[in-house]
């Protein structure tokens, strides 16, 4: 029975799971009304709602801390108020009930909840508020074959929804905008497998105060971005010959890029994979699942060694668990 912590960013999330079930994924997100994400106010939010949200997930789960074999933290990457109170409480936890610690990537979590759903072998195409990239196990690592070179795809949306007076999270009220706009030609930016946004956040800022219409620019933002994000992943499918794409990171929860993922899918007769929307975004679940691979491979960290780490790379992480 592995308990996880998520705390990376805006969301602090409890989830417990054995043998691969999630028996519980409870969450609570930090918001704004205007803005974005106030590191230092969302790691207050994570200590307030901590212990409730600890008891609602075993309560969920039916299960008592005695049933507890080990605590997954996610250390990295993330924002370090987030990830320092993050683990603050799991330490608290460890030292109560006197059990190991598993550090977990948040990005590596995403790839390995995406196998629960059917994946054996895919490419990952990562898309979150700060982070973009296209991800595959390659050589005893997750390899990243293409990134963003600025900034990540949903902090772009929400950047843009800042600009327009949306509030965040963003991404959900621009996807609602889409619905009823027609496309407008923006920068499209991609170099081999990597692809750039600032121009087209740029470009989508001038024309808004131009006038524009929000439903135009909203429908032209993801007909574009999500464009790049589909080409960069089936080129990587083809480096690498794969035939499997899984989405996670938060931005996958909009229907639209689900769509062109699976239509591309569809004509490279390969096979496309969404976990369902809790695990799309920042989600303890996932967490707990990838500790209890972790653990299952005799993965076990004492509490001294282990560090946030809010700039860790996915390919910085050896995966010792996989073959």
């Amino acid at each position: 029975m592995i308990v996880g912590i998520e705390c990376t960013a805006h969301t602090f999330g409890v989830g417990v799971v054995s043998n691969g079930k999630v028996l519980a994924n409870v969450r609570d997100m930090y918001v704004t009304e205007k803005g974005g994400i106030v590191p230092m106010e969302s790691a207050k939010h994570h200590a307030a709602v901590a212990d409730n949200i600890w008891n609602s997930a075993l309560e969920k789960a039916r299960i008592s801390i005695k049933d507890i074999s080990a605590i997954a933290i996610s250390n990295a990457p993330g924002l370090a108020p987030c990830l320092y109170e993050g683990m603050r409480f799991a330490k608290r936890k460890v030292e109560e009930l006197n059990v190991p610690m598993i550090p977990v990537n948040h990005c590596i979590a995403h790839l390995e909840i995406g196998r629960s759903a059917g994946a054996s072998d895919p490419v990952l195409l990562y898309a979150s508020g700060a982070n973009t990239q296209v991800i595959a196990y390659a050589a005893g690592k997750y390899r990243v074959f293409g990134e963003t070179l600025d900034i990540g795809i949903g902090n772009f949306i929400d950047k843009f929804a800042r600009h327009t007076g949306l509030g965040f999270p963003g991404g959900p009220k621009i996807e609602q905008h889409a619905k009823n706009g027609k496309f407008i030609e923006l920068p499209y930016s991609i170099k081999g497998m990597d692809v750039s946004f600032s121009g087209m956040q740029t470009k989508l800022q001038q024309l808004y105060d131009a006038g524009t219409k929000i439903e135009d620019l909203s429908f032209s933002l993801q007909e574009t971005a999500f464009a790049m994000l589909v080409e960069a992943a089936e080129r990587a499918m083809a480096h690498t010959g794969k035939n499997e794409l899984v989405l996670g990171g938060g931005v996958a929860c909009n229907t639209r890029l689900q769509e062109m993922c699976r239509i591309m899918c569809k004509e490279r007769g390969a096979k496309f994979f969404c976990p369902a929307r809790e695990f799309l975004v920042d989600n303890a679940g996932m967490i707990a699942y990838t500790g209890e691979i972790m653990y299952g491979a005799g993965i076990k960290v004492s509490v001294e060694k282990i560090e946030v780490k809010p700039r860790e790379r996915t390919d910085d992480v050896e995966v010792s668990w996989r073959p």
